[in-house]
């Protein structure tokens, strides 16, 4: 009875392990510049094709590094839509755009490996859109869209559209400072993922305040 249950529990945690190990060195040296022997090797594994054996391809890989982060940070977005819901205010939409990828970068300790992960992911259409099929069944992300565009019915479906792809790059980017600076020991523009995030939300707030000049 026990090794059945046990067998289980192991390649729970190998893949686990994997995960972690590809999720950093991806975040380190680049998702093109890593093979999945690389991975096996730095996670430990005696045979060199587990990544394969765990999760078949690299795309494959991707997807379940973003699954896992997509899952827990649903939570923390469902929670700040729900008290956002009827909201008005741009601000209290940019913040359910922020502070759950904050947060959990927060609560993932130091050092942590997500955002530049997501980063080099980003820079990567085919991988990209990887990390946009796993975001569209999330219902408070939906929610959210739909709250902060009735803030800003007055803007050009474009200028939304353009707006939208700047905060993201905004969040991500300026985690990845934060991210590497704890990581490297050097000295960061905030003493805390929060004040990060209310600096974000003060930025993004603006971005989507800001003017847009007609074009000729």
């Amino acid at each position: 009875m026990g090794g059945r249950t046990a067998r289980p529990e192991r390649g729970s945690a190998t893949r686990e392990l994997i995960l972690a190990t590809a999720e950093r060195l991806f975040a380190e040296y680049g998702v093109h510049a890593v093979s999945n022997r690389q991975i096996s090797e730095a996670a430990g594994q005696g045979n060199s094709a587990a990544v394969g054996y765990h999760f078949g391809t690299k795309a494959d890989l991707i997807r379940a590094i973003a699954r896992r982060h997509a899952d827990e940070m649903e939570q923390l977005r469902a929670w700040m839509v729900a008290e956002a819901a009827g909201s008005t205010d741009v601000r209290d939409w940019v913040a359910c755009l922020v502070r759950p990828f904050t947060r959990h970068l927060e609560a993932q300790g130091s050092p942590t490996w997500y955002a530049r992960f997501r980063a080099q992911v980003m820079a990567d259409p085919a991988l990209y859109q990887i990390t946009v099929e796993e975001s569209l069944p999330s219902p408070s992300l939906r929610l959210l869209v739909d709250g902060l565009n009735r803030c800003l019915s007055d803007l050009p479906p474009t200028v939304r559209e353009e707006r939208w792809a700047m905060a993201r790059h905004v969040i991500v980017h300026m985690c990845v400072e934060r991210e590497r600076a704890l990581a490297e020991g050097a000295p960061t523009l905030h003493p805390s993922w929060d004040d990060l995030a209310t600096s974000l939300i003060d930025a993004i707030a603006g971005l989507w305040h800001a003017p847009v000049t007609p074009h000729p």
